[in-house]
């Protein structure tokens, strides 16, 4: 099973779910997100908003591949790039950390350790550019998958919760909080781009 994650750009947007692709809930305050919905323009919106970031600060998602199908995504940016970031009762993201803002994987792709790879390749992006830390708000009561990311996957990967909160914690992943850590992202990478050796089993997270 080949699996790859390429940088998230206008030309592999059409590669989200189609709900993704229009969704402005981060990208956007409420308000604002609100009048895009109802009038029609959340697609021109989102795709306004990545064209923005890859220009101002660059790569700012991945979209997972299996086998050349796209399974999966990732989006994160600074809190400046992120409107909804303020809107949370554990607000504000800490000044020299990234927002995780949302993540997905297809159903029937879950629990094959893809969503630990794509923190690992988020975390080693963030690294090389220079930042300590990516932090995300967690939702405790997660049902169904939404803008928000349940809590305990955020836990499951590697976060620690640094606000506590009844609903929607904030949690924080350090990048450098031990060598070990750099070398799992690096050996996590070589296994998913190498992607040649067959691995025996897939375990979930």
């Amino acid at each position: 099973m080949g699996r790859r994650l390429v940088p998230l750009t206008l030309d592999n947007l059409s590669d989200l779910p189609q709900r993704c692709r229009s969704c402005v809930f981060w990208e956007l305050d409420p308000v604002s997100g609100e009048a895009a919905v109802g009038a029609g323009t959340a697609a021109e919106e989102k795709e306004s908003w990545i064209s923005a970031v890859l220009l101002d600060w660059g790569s700012c998602g991945r979209v997972v591949y299996v086998d050349d199908v796209p399974v999966g995504f990732v989006l994160y940016a600074p809190p400046a790039y992120v409107p909804r970031s303020t809107a949370f009762p554990t607000s504000p993201v800490s000044p020299d950390a990234v927002q995780l803002m949302t993540a997905f994987i297809m159903p029937g792709y879950q629990g094959q350790g893809l969503g630990r790879v794509m923190v690992q390749t988020v975390a080693k992006d963030l690294l090389r550019r220079g930042f300590k830390a990516i932090e995300a708000f967690g939702d405790v009561r997660w049902k169904e998958p939404a803008c928000v990311l349940p809590a305990d996957h955020l836990l499951a990967v590697g976060f620690k919760t640094v606000r506590q909160h009844p609903t929607h914690p904030r949690l924080r992943l350090e990048l450098r909080t031990t060598l070990s850590w750099k070398e799992d992202v690096e050996m996590a990478l070589d296994r998913l781009l190498g992607a040649v050796q067959k691995e025996p089993a897939l375990r979930p997270l």
